[in-house]
C-alpha cells in the first residue's frame, strides 16, 4: 500500500544489517543490503575507498524505492504482501520476486505485475499467499549453489518476513 513503504523498509533495513564483505558472497561488498555495484550504478561513479561503509538508511531510500518498491508495484500490493515481496526482490531481485509470488498464485510467472496477478493477489486469502509465497521462496535459494554457506540465514528470513507480514495484513 501507498503508505506502507517507510515500514517496510525499516524492516528490510533491519534484515539487511550493516556492512559485510562476504568471500563467497556474489553481491561482494554490501552494507544495507546495498552491494557495490549497485550503489556505483546509483550514483553514477566508482565508489570512493570507504564509502560503502558509511552508507545511511537516508541515502539508499531513494534507491530502495525506485529500484525495488516500485519494481514489484509495492503501492498496489496489499499491506503484508507488498513488504514480503519488496524483501524478497531486494534480496533475490526485482524479476525473482514477482515471478516467486506470481507461482505462488498459480498464475503465469511471466515476471510482469498487471491487471491478473493483482487480482489474484486481491483474492487470496492473505496468510494463505505468504505461506505459498515462502515455500516458493525456500524453493528458490535451495537450488543455489551458495545454499551450503547461506541457507540458514535465507531460512531464518523467510521465517521472520511470513511472520512480520502476516502481523500487517491484520
Amino acid at each position: 500500500m501507498k503508505k506502507n513503504f517507510d515500514q517496510a523498509l525499516a524492516l528490510v533495513l533491519k534484515s539487511e544489517g550493516g556492512w559485510v564483505h562476504h568471500a563467497s558472497d556474489p553481491g561482494g561488498e554490501t552494507n544495507k543490503g546495498v552491494t557495490k555495484r549497485v550503489w556505483e550504478a546509483w550514483i553514477g561513479r566508482p565508489c570512493k575507498p570507504g564509502e560503502m561503509k558509511t552508507l545511511t538508511n537516508e541515502q539508499v531510500a531513494p534507491l530502495y524505492r525506485k529500484n525495488y518498491w516500485d519494481a514489484i508495484f509495492g503501492d498496489d500490493l496489499p499491506a503484508g504482501v507488498d513488504y514480503a515481496v519488496f524483501d524478497f526482490a531486494v534480496n533475490a531481485g526485482p524479476q525473482q520476486a514477482k515471478k516467486t509470488i506470481q507461482r505462488a498464485l498459480g498464475v503465469n510467472a511471466d515476471g510482469s505485475i498487471g491487471p491478473i496477478t493483482l487480482a489474484a493477489i486481491k483474492d487470496a486469502d492473505g496468510s494463505k499467499l505468504l505461506r505459498a509465497f515462502s515455500a516458493e521462496k525456500e524453493k528458490f535459494y535451495r537450488g543455489l549453489p551458495t545454499f551450503g554457506t547461506f541457507g540458514k540465514g535465507w531460512m531464518n528470513r523467510i521465517a521472520h518476513v511470513e511472520a512480520d507480514a502476516k502481523t500487517l495484513t491484520a
